[in-house]
């Protein structure tokens, strides 16, 4: 069974910078897909970033294109998410996911395996 763990979370001052990572063990790890979700209290889940599996196509949610870059690691079975210029509204509970398709997806029902979650917290 494919596990997923993401790392790296906290809390940082407005307009500081975090670098996510997420672990993946258990078993073969491809060719899979990958994505970034975060939620916020209040609001839904959704999907801020995703790589396919060769990682030459990328997608990245509108609020956070230009801050966050969605990058993958093969060798080691990883999967990061490195973010600038953190604002509050970045507020949120990161998940990492893997869909066991070469080309990722924008809902979360189309994800199969999921990291429990971590907290990022922007102050103002």
């Amino acid at each position: 069974q494919v596990q997923l763990k993401e790392s790296g979370g906290g809390v940082v001052e407005e307009g500081g910078s975090l670098q996510l990572s997420c672990a993946a063990s258990g078993g073969a790890f491809g060719p899979w897909a990958m994505g970034w979700f975060r939620q916020a209290p209040g609001k839904e889940r959704e999907v801020i970033a995703a790589i396919n599996w060769g990682g030459g196509s990328i997608y990245y949610a509108d609020s956070v294109k230009g801050r966050f870059t969605i990058s993958r690691d093969h060798v080691k079975n990883t999967l990061s998410l490195q973010m600038n210029d953190l604002r509050p509204e970045d507020t949120a509970v990161y998940t990492c996911a893997a869909r066991r398709n070469v080309m990722y997806a924008y809902t979360a029902t189309e994800y199969d395996y999921w990291g429990p979650g971590i907290q990022a917290t922007v102050s103002s």
